[in-house]
């Protein structure tokens, strides 16, 4: 088992008894009808790019951070997608979706990306965890500014 599988199960445990309550971020990036995916080496799921909100942190620079670390990325503008509430770790969780479409990727990944690629929007993988699935067909139905359950 790899470090951040165990640090996973350690949160996860550690989750079900404090009940946290956790702010993260994620981006849908789209180029030329294909959104990218992030496969964590700990999930076994495909994810939009992100993760958690740090102390002091506003929101705009999470998700900033978070492209930095998951893809050596910087977003060039960006907009607000929809917010989102996740219970199901134990944990409530609160989730912010941006929407980008002008950005650049050296690729780069941190120790926590097994793997990225690009999906057609409509030929996503089988193994795409169901909030992403959610949050790309409410992208493909144009539904920006939703507020809602993850």
């Amino acid at each position: 088992m790899n470090f951040y599988k165990l640090l996973y199960k350690l949160c996860k445990a550690y989750w079900k008894i404090t009940k946290p309550i956790t702010v993260g971020v994620r981006v849908i990036l789209v180029d030329n009808g294909n959104v990218l995916l992030v496969k964590h080496t700990y999930q076994e799921y495909w994810y939009l790019p992100g993760g958690g909100v740090k102390k002091g942190e506003r929101l705009d620079q999470a998700i900033q951070r978070e492209m930095q670390e998951e893809l050596g990325g910087e977003l060039g503008s960006f907009k607000l997608f929809g917010t989102y509430s996740n219970f199901f770790e134990h944990k409530n969780d609160h989730i912010v979706i941006f929407f980008s479409d002008n950005f650049t990727i050296s690729g780069e990944t941190d120790n926590e990306i097994e793997q990225y690629q690009w999906f057609d929007l409509n030929n996503l993988p089988s193994n795409i965890s169901p909030g992403t699935k959610r949050r790309i067909k409410e992208y493909m139905d144009n539904s920006f500014g939703v507020c809602g359950e993850w």
